[in-house]
């Protein structure tokens, strides 16, 4: 099989039978084979009742229909939705792409080109004039795309556009999990697929229904950014990091404490010769335990002995994971 459409929906009954229309058609003008993989994410407004309708009328040529349905019992996300496509994608090259028509079909074509003859691994649309609101889609997405360049490494414009081509073989070697579908082209590139391209694509105003997604994707996203530099970087060497912060937190209590100490000293030092100059015998000095110094010592050591503690545990759980030795082997004789 030439390409598998992979299309995540959730509550877009309206827009389906004109996708699968305008995709068919793309398509089939090419000479090419294909199937679509529909995942219905716990949509209630007829959209299940759809898909199985239009997968009786698209047939290939040995009457099976081209249509596959996968159909969640509650709404999960597009993570979910994406890796239960991708475990069923079987086509050379794997498409996707939204349901709600925003994402113009007629792409297609040089997407698969661009896989199979320029030899990328991954090819990321860029919607380079959008039809949405600027305050609300288009400033925060320019933000958000300019720290996920800084980030991971990964030169995109537009990392969460959701028309995007892969080699069969890349959506086998990653686990999209969580909200991770929008860093799939850093997810590709740390499983060892690193010629990633970019294609300006249309993109078209919404024609059914409204948006799913408000302004706390951007929010989650700069906070999934983090979470997976984190792993990638430190999943396996935890206490690279941890120990790290740890010693600094540490030393910079013990620092302090001798600072507090030694002036201590150096004081009592030069008012005890003042006083004995003077013909006094006592000498009052301030604690070391009433200064505040002391307790921000305290803290400080405190702090960094917690952090070891952390970054050992992270340790145990990190040598006992079952995939502690996953690696992606390109092949082997």
């Amino acid at each position: 099989m030439d390409i598998s459409i992979v299309v995540s929906l959730f509550n877009e009954k309206e827009s389906l039978a004109e996708l699968v229309e305008r995709v068919s058609k793309v398509i089939s003008a090419k000479g090419l084979t294909y199937e679509i993989i529909m995942v219905n994410d716990g949509s209630d407004d007829g959209s299940w009742e759809e898909i199985e309708r239009l997968s009786k009328l698209y047939l290939d040529a040995d009457g099976k229909s081209v249509i596959h349905g996968i159909c969640f019992r509650r709404n999960y996300g597009k993570s979910a939705a994406l890796f239960c496509g991708f475990e069923q994608a079987q086509g050379e090259v794997v498409i996707t792409m939204d349901a709600d028509l925003q994402d113009d079909p007629d792409e297609i074509p040089e997407l698969y080109r661009m896989v199979k003859e320029d030899g990328y691994d991954l090819v990321s649309g860029w919607k380079k004039k959008r039809y949405d609101n600027t305050f609300t889609k288009n400033i925060p997405s320019k933000l958000y795309n300019a720290t996920a360049r800084k980030v991971t490494g990964v030169r995109l414009h537009d990392m969460n556009c959701g028309l995007k081509a892969y080699k069969n073989e890349v959506v086998k070697n990653i686990e999209v999990y969580g909200e991770m579908h929008r860093f799939i082209p850093f997810l590709a590139k740390e499983a060892g697929f690193g010629k990633i391209g970019e294609k300006v694509v249309r993109h078209h105003k919404r024609k059914y229904g409204k948006s799913k997604f408000g302004l706390s994707r951007f929010v989650n996203g700069y906070l999934d950014l983090m979470s997976l530099w984190f792993l990638q970087k430190f999943g396996k060497k935890p206490m690279h990091l941890f120990g790290v912060l740890g010693t600094l937190m540490f030393l910079i209590g013990i620092v302090i404490t001798l600072w507090i100490i030694a002036k201590k000293l150096i004081i009592q030092s030069q008012m005890g010769a003042q006083i004995a100059a003077q013909g006094f015998t006592t000498l009052k000095m301030r604690a070391v335990t009433d200064q505040p110094l002391f307790y921000l010592a305290l803290f400080a050591a405190l702090i960094g002995v917690m952090l070891f503690l952390t970054g050992f545990i992270a340790e145990l759980v990190s040598r006992n994971s079952i995939n502690r030795n996953s690696y992606n082997i390109r092949e082997r004789f």
